[in-house]
């Protein structure tokens, strides 16, 4: 009896040791996962592209307990800046932010409030990392060249085709128009042919049928060579008989129904991805929200040019946006920033945020990871990525202008003027250029 009463005392410690073990083990697990550090990013995506980053921080939170990254979505930018001001004011903003390309990062990188990029990844840096596009992403880069902001969303304009339509209109559809004049014939037979009630439409406008209308002809878009240049004088726009020629063009169209639908935002993006018109200049982000949705099949080049210009076309400016980082956070935020940063940088992850949104590449690891697949579902995607890689001429390192938000709405206000037949083209475009100069000038 002793002995069995020695016996089920013993089965009593070691079970009540067991339990205090895995008691214990939960409670350090539990301290483990609360002592993560926390950082919050805020940004505007929208849509699959939303989606896929959110998708991409669930993934970063569940594969390592040190760091948890909370996202927090805005309906505009305006929004988010308004809100970003007011969380500043009590010492509460965020760790990164995403802010769209306003032709000044060194004015923006001067913030007291912006940590700039390089500085931060001089703590905390990020190994072999080879950037994509390091002359061309000027967007996020100061004079020196050194990085100012992430260029998670860094895109160019491009021109998107449904590939029925063209297979209707009797159109090859692997060969889609590499000039403006041969774009006209396609559009043409989009129209009589197909009978598609909107053969052309453009988002972006001032992007696609001015900023980029220089680089991919070859040319300046304003002087001071596109405001890179020491000068005292403020950059000014330069709309020569180019500009005249492609305005009136566009007007032309407009009047003849083939040119349906313009706005300076993402609005014509929709009647693409319903069908409503079978071409389309935008954004290489826009890529995402056409790739999931159904029905449509689409190819995308690049954006057409003026043989009268150039003998061959030019690469365009890379814009979009970037992820900000913010200063006044304790350093272990800091660090957690840079570990997110890190993660994204990967070339597996990074990969699939370019597939499935249709960003450029973050690096060249990121290009060399992705499927070849993607490519084959979207033709054209590949060609016009790789061009990207190759020693682009100076005319599309980008340009500065300051006050640009300003001057783009002028921009796009005279462009809707000339479009609609409301102002002579010539008279719109020295319009938009008197009030862009008065408007660089001011501080």
């Amino acid at each position: 009896m002793k002995t069995l009463q020695l016996a089920g005392l013993a089965r009593a410690l070691i079970a009540s040791r067991r339990t205090w073990v895995f008691g214990a083990a939960m409670l350090a697990a539990g301290a483990a996962h609360g002592a993560a550090v926390e950082i919050e990013v805020w940004h505007t995506l929208s849509g699959p592209n939303k989606a896929e980053f959110e998708k991409l921080t669930k993934k970063f939170n569940k594969e390592q307990n040190d760091v948890e990254v909370e996202l927090r979505d805005f309906s505009s930018a305006q929004d988010l800046r308004k809100e970003a001001a007011e969380a500043l004011k009590k010492k509460k903003g965020p760790n990164l932010v995403q802010l769209a390309d306003n032709r000044s990062p060194e004015v923006v990188s001067e913030h007291k409030a912006i940590l700039p990029l390089y500085q931060l990844l001089a703590k905390y840096p990020i190994k072999d990392l080879n950037w994509f596009l390091p002359a061309t992403s000027s967007f996020t880069r100061d004079s020196k060249g050194r990085l100012l902001a992430f260029p998670w969303m860094a895109e160019v304009p491009i021109m998107y085709y449904n590939l029925a339509y063209y297979k209707k209109a009797g159109l090859d559809p692997n060969k889609p128009a590499r000039t403006w004049a041969d774009l006209q014939g396609e559009l043409l037979k989009l129209r009589d042919v197909a009978n598609i009630e909107c053969p052309y439409a453009s988002s972006n406008q001032v992007k696609i049928h001015l900023e980029n209308l220089a680089p991919v002809n070859k040319q300046l878009f304003t002087s001071n060579d596109n405001g890179l240049a020491a000068s005292k004088a403020a950059p000014a726009l330069q709309f020569d008989t180019l500009y005249m020629r492609h305005v009136s063009l566009m007007a032309s169209w407009k009047r003849s129904l083939l040119f349906m639908a313009h706005s300076d935002d993402n609005q014509s993006d929709k009647l693409f991805a319903k069908g409503d018109c079978a071409v389309l200049t935008s954004g290489s982000g826009a890529a995402g929200t056409f790739m999931n949705t159904r029905s449509l099949s689409f190819g995308v080049a690049p954006l057409p040019y003026y043989t009268q210009a150039t003998k061959e076309a030019g690469s365009p400016f890379v814009s979009g946006s970037a992820l900000w980082a913010i200063d006044g956070h304790p350093q272990a935020q800091e660090k957690a920033t840079a570990q997110f940063l890190a993660w994204l940088a990967k070339p597996v992850n990074a990969a699939e945020w370019h597939q499935r949104t249709g960003y450029l590449p973050l690096t060249d690891a990121a290009f060399r990871a992705a499927d070849v697949s993607f490519y084959d579902k979207v033709p054209g995607a590949h060609a016009i990525v790789q061009s990207m890689q190759s020693k682009s001429p100076s005319t599309s390192r980008g340009f500065r202008m300051a006050n640009y938000d300003r001057v783009e709405a002028v921009l796009s206000t005279e462009l809707d003027e000339a479009f609609d037949g409301k102002t002579p083209p010539v008279a719109a475009l020295n319009r938009a250029a008197d009030q862009a100069r008065r408007l660089a000038q001011q501080r």
